[in-house]
């Protein structure tokens, strides 16, 4: 073992990673319908999936947001009916390994589970749809303990633009600053990770409390619509947000952009979705793959990213959200959750330091969900919930 990799499983166990974005719920309901008897993450789960609670150990997890995610094409009730399924199964999972997990709603409950050793489980929704243009949904969601909710997904919705669908509001509607503001009054952190650059900025600009890009990376280094601008990144600082770097091939490695569409197209000629993760989704993306080699990213790519993200944003300012179990393919040396210490291990060996490496993994987080909150108390000292329907468009 390097020098490098146990200087960086030492920093982990004082500053574990907080992660920014997973996607084992939705794995867990595609690939066995929540029977956590099938897929009990006690066990290693490696033959179908990033993530299980060994790995998590492996890897110095110290928080996890799990994405609550439901597909853009579910809408109405079905989306929010669907979200709560997700929710529930993240509580399924807190309660059914409570040594290793704790649910956590606030930074505090972050603190007192890495004091104790437990892994403190959060929960984002990803995509606006899943509100169904109801702040009063978006008011119960905080109350069952989603801390962030990701403005979009792939398409954009009645009052956001998301950034790999055509525009129709350049940015944020009038109910969608709303939705802003309320998520403000909540504590409900806002990710604009997914929304176009428009959105990014309108929301940058209503915003009273820090934002987040729960697994975005730079733009400069990988030209995808999906990632962050300088000029966003640039605004961090002011406004005390964290940008969460992702370590999703197609987002990080520019040769990997044409091929990872090519193998979406693929997906979708065998009537299946990008994002499915079951036996035979797998088996169509691994034919792909065998038949087409990929580009490799590697925790070396992720790095440059990082790297490129603490010049203009800062080290305050950035994160880790790797999207594991929301991607078919990850980089070299980052396959899975236990990876994280292969991408600490590349960041010493560029001279980052210790305490720099602890506001990646651990601080920035914590403090970016403390500071939301102190922004909620104060908003809701000032008015109450809001009204405002999409009407208001």
């Amino acid at each position: 073992m390097s020098s490098s990799l146990e200087e960086a499983r030492a920093l982990l166990v004082r500053w574990p990673v907080v992660d920014g974005h997973n996607d084992l719920p939705w794995a867990l309901r595609e690939q066995v319908r929540y029977d956590l008897d099938r897929r009990d993450i006690a066990a290693d789960q490696s033959a179908h999936l990033h993530t299980d609670l060994p790995r998590l150990r492996a890897g110095g997890v110290g928080a996890q947001f799990w994405s609550v995610y439901v597909r853009a094409d579910y809408a109405g009730d079905t989306a929010v009916s669907a979200t709560l399924e997700q929710i529930d199964v993240v509580r399924q999972l807190t309660d059914r390994y409570p040594g290793e997990l704790r649910l956590a709603h606030t930074a505090d409950e972050m603190e007192a589970a890495r004091a104790e050793g437990r892994i403190a489980s959060l929960m984002g929704a990803e995509g606006g749809h899943s509100i169904n243009n109801s702040l009063a949904t978006l008011r119960a969601l905080y109350r069952l303990g989603v801390r962030y909710m990701t403005l979009t997904h792939n398409n954009t919705i009645d009052w956001a633009d998301s950034a790999t669908d055509e525009p129709r509001h350049q940015g944020l509607s009038a109910f969608g600053e709303e939705v802003v503001r309320e998520m403000n009054r909540c504590g409900m952190l806002v990710d604009l990770s997914h929304v176009s650059a428009d959105t990014m900025r309108d929301a940058l600009r209503v915003s009273t409390a820090p934002v987040i890009f729960s697994h975005s990376s730079a733009r400069a280094v990988c030209d995808h619509p999906r990632n962050i601008p300088d000029d966003v990144l640039a605004q961090l600082p002011a406004n005390g947000g964290v940008a969460m770097a992702t370590f999703v091939p197609k987002f990080v490695l520019p040769e990997a952009v044409e091929w990872t569409l090519r193998a979406d197209e693929n997906m979708r000629a065998h009537g299946l979705h990008h994002l499915d993760t079951t036996e035979a989704g797998m088996t169509v993306q691994r034919a792909f793959e065998a038949a087409n080699p990929r580009p490799r990213a590697t925790a070396a790519t992720v790095a440059d990213h990082l790297d490129h993200m603490r010049e203009v944003a800062g080290v305050d300012h950035i994160g880790i959200g790797g999207d594991f179990d929301g991607t078919a393919f990850t980089p070299d040396g980052l396959a899975d959750v236990a990876g994280y210490p292969n991408l600490l291990a590349e960041l010493l060996d560029r001279n980052w330091s210790p305490p720099d490496l602890a506001k990646l993994t651990w601080q920035n987080a914590v403090r970016v969900l403390r500071a939301a909150e102190d922004v909620a108390r104060a908003e809701r000292a000032r008015r109450g919930p809001s009204s405002a329907t999409i009407a208001l468009d």
